[in-house]
């Protein structure tokens, strides 16, 4: 079923895959970032791919590669039983990508996950920001030049949102 789904995507988005493969059973498709947000509309909206699960949003960063960064998304079909994930590349310059809360609302908090410790944008993403470091924190904890030895003061700024 897997390799269906990738031929299906490769058929109707020609270019904007760029590569395909299977890893531990689940169908993964290297999408035009540009592209992301109508791929995933058709893997949600067309009958015969039903992606109706959103599973997890995630990043890799790939210090020392350009495009730096990859944005990972898995969704399930409940009702095929098969799954993919749509991998996203991303230049260090500018690590911004298409949200897909607005199509599967549990991306939500994944997306602001994702922003929080790699410091990857979400484009249409309706409540962008932090969700474990404080406002003040600096940087983004997860990338790998994030130096472990750094030290922040835990100063909060403004009580008026409390």
């Amino acid at each position: 079923m897997s390799e269906q789904v990738l031929a299906t995507l490769e058929k109707k988005f020609g270019e904007a895959i760029a590569s395909t493969h299977i890893e531990l059973g689940d169908a993964c498709a290297v999408v035009d970032p540009q592209k992301l947000l109508e791929i995933a509309t058709f893997l949600r909206d067309d009958p015969a791919m039903a992606f109706d699960v959103p599973v997890f949003c995630t990043c890799n960063d790939r210090l020392g590669e350009e495009p730096r960064f990859e944005v990972f998304y898995a969704l399930l079909s409940l009702e095929h039983k098969h799954r993919i994930r749509l991998i996203c590349r991303l230049p260090e310059d500018k690590p911004e990508i298409q949200s897909l809360s607005g199509l599967w609302k549990g991306f939500g908090w994944l997306e602001r996950e994702t922003y929080d410790m790699y410091g990857i944008h979400f484009e249409g993403h309706g409540d962008l920001r932090r969700l474990y470091m404080y406002d003040e924190f600096e940087g983004y904890p997860l990338r790998k030049d994030y130096p472990k030895d750094k030290r922040q003061p835990l100063v909060r700024r403004d009580f008026s949102s409390t």
